[in-house]
């Protein structure tokens, strides 16, 4: 009989939306406002007598999610008041949905510990309003800033079919890219656009369910997979000393790598859920802005599309993870695509993406004070002008060492260069590969002449020195030599 614990894991994932104003009201959705308490209005302060509108462009954000996900969408759906006084919620209650969510069941794919590939099932995804953010750590009195107050957040819920932390923390990337890919958020979990909670228990097999704990406030997916494992080791400890497991909420600390205790879990009766009544019940269906059929026509391509498209390619794995998680790098070659369709020339242009250009990349960002991602890839070096540049490799004009010497004088380049032909700005700098038989033979002679031990060597059958002679060549030739050319060259300068 097998004596293991099983875990059973469930995530609730609350992410704010990118409307231009609150789900509620006309003030400006940005919960980042330094200065606390100014996009506030009298609705998303509940001053006596005023009444809340539905946000259009949230609910249509939501239904983009449900799309992707292939997930149920409804046609009927109201909004509920959930219940609970806290000064974070001017109303005394949050407005929230609780029977008809805009969104149930739908699934993801994501890669488990074993590295196999497992799809978790969702729940329901609704929509709310964000609280207002509370600051407690200013002696014996709070601050409330009420900025984000009213923010359109999304909740998603997952089935309770994740078996590993490894497994949630991929769920959790996989959804914030597709959050980012969609539009609909930012997800930065730094800056609280994404929050994450576990739900999770274990059992024996043949068992019933164990008692769920709640573990909230996790800011990193990374803390996240650290709190289920504690968490696991937490719960086994109790049940193998004969004890038992309460249910309720915790915190993580992640300075001690442990979870604890926060209060006693709460369940729907305690919100006292009841639907609005200020608010309307829509039927989707009879709203031309809601027609799933247009949505899902605006809908990019998703994440696990562009997975297969490159691989299909024959991109290695980790460029493929490049281009499709850091969008970034991933606009700048879905605009390549346009340009370039032969596979060996996207092979070729990947190669100095993911080394050259991605080496600038990182320089800029350790040596500039402006952040370069903040930019497109295309406002550093344009994308014609690259793949000017590589059509260059192709037929011979430009060697290896002239292109990644040509991408160093485009980059960040002014309007004047911007704006000239890629091979005259070669032709100008010395890089175009000369088809002077004299020209060459000069550099062969002089590199012959300089390194007289590597000759004598290769002369005496150390032919692995050939590709460092090629290399003096080239560099003696600074790009404008064919290193093909060059190996020849050699060979027949050595053979004498």
């Amino acid at each position: 009989m097998n004596n293991e614990y099983i875990p059973v894991i469930g995530l609730e994932i609350h992410t704010e939306l990118k409307t231009k104003t609150k789900m509620f009201c006309s003030c400006l959705n940005n919960p980042l406002e330094r200065n606390p308490n100014i996009h506030i209005c009298p609705i998303c302060m509940a001053h006596p007598g005023t009444l809340p509108t539905l946000n259009k462009e949230a609910i249509k954000e939501v239904l983009k999610v449900g799309l992707a996900l292939g997930a149920d969408i409804a046609d009927f759906t109201e909004w509920d008041r959930k219940n609970y006084f806290y000064p974070d919620i001017p109303k005394g209650y949050q407005i929230s949905q609780y029977a008809y969510p805009l969104i149930q069941k739908g699934k993801l794919k994501v890669k488990d510990a074993k590295g196999d590939d497992v799809f978790v099932g969702i729940t329901r995804i609704h929509l709310e309003e964000d609280t207002a953010r509370s600051s407690h750590d200013k002696g014996d009195y709070s601050l409330v800033d009420y900025n984000r107050a009213g923010v359109p957040l999304m909740e998603l819920v997952t089935d309770p079919v994740i078996y590993d932390s490894t497994m949630a923390g991929n769920f959790g990337r996989e959804l914030q890219l597709l959050f980012r890919t969609l539009g609909v958020s930012d997800a930065n979990m730094e800056l609280g656009q994404l929050r994450v909670e576990v739900n999770i228990s274990i059992h024996k097999a043949g068992e019933p369910w164990g008692t769920k704990v709640e573990i909230k406030n996790l800011n990193s997916f990374r803390v996240a997979e650290k709190s289920i494992e504690y968490e696991i080791k937490r719960q086994k400890e109790l049940l193998e000393n004969g004890e038992k497991v309460v249910q309720e909420t915790r915190g993580y600390d992640d300075a001690t790598g442990k979870t604890f205790s926060q209060r006693i879990k709460e369940n729907a009766n305690d919100y006292r859920y009841f639907p609005d009544p200020d608010l309307p019940k829509l039927y989707l269906s009879q709203i031309e802005d809601f027609n799933l059929n247009n949505l899902k026509k605006s809908l990019p391509i998703l994440p696990w599309e562009k997975r297969e498209k490159y691989t299909a390619l024959g991109l290695k794995s980790e460029d493929v993870e490049m281009f499709v998680s850091d969008s970034f790098y991933g606009k700048y070659f879905e605009n390549i695509l346009e340009l370039i369709k032969d596979e060996k020339t996207v092979k070729l242009a990947v190669n100095y993406i993911t080394s050259d250009i991605a080496g600038l990349v990182i320089k800029d960002t350790q040596t500039q004070k402006d952040i370069i991602k903040d930019m497109s890839l295309n406002d550093y070096l344009d994308i014609k002008q690259f793949v000017e540049i590589i059509n260059l490799i192709n037929i011979g004009e430009l060697s290896s060492r002239g292109a990644k010497d040509m991408i160093v004088i485009l980059w960040r380049a002014d309007a004047d260069l911007k704006n000239k032909n890629v091979k005259q700005i070669a032709e100008e700098k010395g890089l175009i590969i000369k088809n002077d038989p004299e020209f060459l033979n000069n550099i062969i002679n002089k590199v012959i002449e300089n390194n007289p031990t590597q000759v004598a060597e290769y002369k005496n059958g150390k032919e692995s020195l050939l590709m460092y002679l090629v290399g003096q060549v080239m560099k003696e030739g600074k790009g404008a030599v064919n290193p093909a050319t060059a190996s020849e060259g050699l060979k027949d300068f050595l053979s004498k």
